[in-house]
């Protein structure tokens, strides 16, 4: 089925996206149902994984998902944007072959500048004996790579070995209230390859991933969130199985047929995001979530803040400032809070302290916008 033209507004891109990230209301998908349904989720630190989840599944327990990583269910490792994502085990083994360019492009346009004359495939096997052998962090691989390589630096080494291979992060790290070194080893390694020849990646069952947790969205939207480029030829013969839209701007859009796409006017309730959600980044046109001006409040360089949603945007940033015995969750509103707004947001943030704080005294402060 395809149809061609019709426009979506700001406000019904809104509701679809967030119905697609499981944000109109919380879901009651398991913990691992839900990370495959997102295509993973941002891991740059510990905690924004299980904040991200709170904020989409009924009864989310942090446990849930630390059970997980334990038991190697689910790994952190670097796919999309070359960034460290939570994934599955299943999208670990077929995500990471198909965005290797986007680790090969980012890899020469950065370290590999500097690492002239480094035979690579030989360091990716001396990379993959070190870390089989035992867990390694990226300063020690580097140092043990810098012995065949002495006048080159180690994290370029490192970086090198982590462009090669599908490095995945080993526990304790990434485990709720536990804390322990960023060390790695294969994918392969940790968890076993499965029997049988690998299948070979698929890009358009990844376009079609993308859309169930993102759409609607353009071939654009689809390079920004995955990093790959020449998307464009991988859409276009998708084109009969899709449904097209224009956004405001006169952007050509690609949907599943099935997919929701709620009401302008369907109610979205207020939630807390972790810094860097995958909401936030995986759309060139980000406007359907954060305006420009939000944006760059919650943008400073490289740096991302926690940010808050009222009525399905972004409204303002967020934090928490624990003491000895209490926990504060501190709210930066942009504008006015009407004060409905504001006491659901107060309802809202209670749990959010019970996760982060158990047993400490919470109180919410909402600072006066600016």
């Amino acid at each position: 089925m395809t149809t061609t033209g019709t426009v979506l507004t700001t406000r019904e891109l809104n509701r679809a996206t967030l119905a697609r990230q499981l944000l109109l209301s919380r879901s009651d998908r398991t913990v691992l149902a839900a990370v495959e349904h997102l295509v993973g989720l941002q891991a740059q630190a510990v905690n924004p994984p299980y904040q991200a989840l709170a904020a989409r599944l009924a009864g989310f327990r942090p446990e849930d998902l630390s059970r997980l990583l334990a038991g190697r269910e689910v790994v952190r490792i670097a796919l999309m944007r070359s960034t460290i994502h939570l994934v599955s085990a299943a999208d670990c083994r077929t995500l990471r072959p198909l965005l290797q360019p986007v680790q090969d492009r980012l890899f020469r346009g950065n370290q590999g500048k500097r690492l002239a004359g480094v035979d690579l495939g030989r360091l990716a096997e001396l990379a993959r004996g070190l870390v089989e052998e035992r867990p390694l962090t990226f300063k020690a691989l580097g140092e043990e790579l810098r012995s065949h390589w002495p006048d080159h630096d180690r994290q370029d080494l490192a970086m090198a070995a982590r462009a090669a291979l599908p490095l995945v992060q080993v526990t304790p790290r990434g485990l709720w209230g536990r804390s322990g070194p960023v060390a790695h080893t294969t994918a392969e390694a940790w968890l076993g390859t499965p029997p049988g020849p690998r299948p070979e990646p698929d890009p358009a069952a990844m376009v079609l991933r993308y859309l169930a947790a993102f759409g609607p969205a353009s071939v654009r939207d689809v390079q920004t969130w995955s990093g790959l480029t020449r998307l464009r030829e991988v859409v276009e013969p998708m084109r009969p199985r899709l449904r097209t839209f224009r956004d405001p701007q006169g952007v050509e859009l690609f949907d599943l047929p099935d997919a929701p796409r709620p009401e302008a006017d369907t109610p979205a309730p207020p939630r807390f995001l972790p810094d860097f959600d995958n909401l936030l980044l995986s759309h060139a046109d980000r406007t359907r979530v954060v305006d420009d001006a939000a944006r760059r409040r919650i943008w400073v360089g490289n740096q991302a803040y926690p940010s808050f949603l009222v009525d399905g945007f972004v409204r303002g940033t967020w934090r928490i400032e624990e003491t000895d015995d209490a926990a504060t969750l501190v709210m930066q509103p942009f504008a006015p809070l009407a004060p409905r707004d504001r006491a659901a947001l107060e309802q809202e943030a209670a749990g959010v302290l019970a996760m982060r704080a158990p047993g400490a005294r919470h109180e919410v402060r909402v600072l006066a916008e600016g």
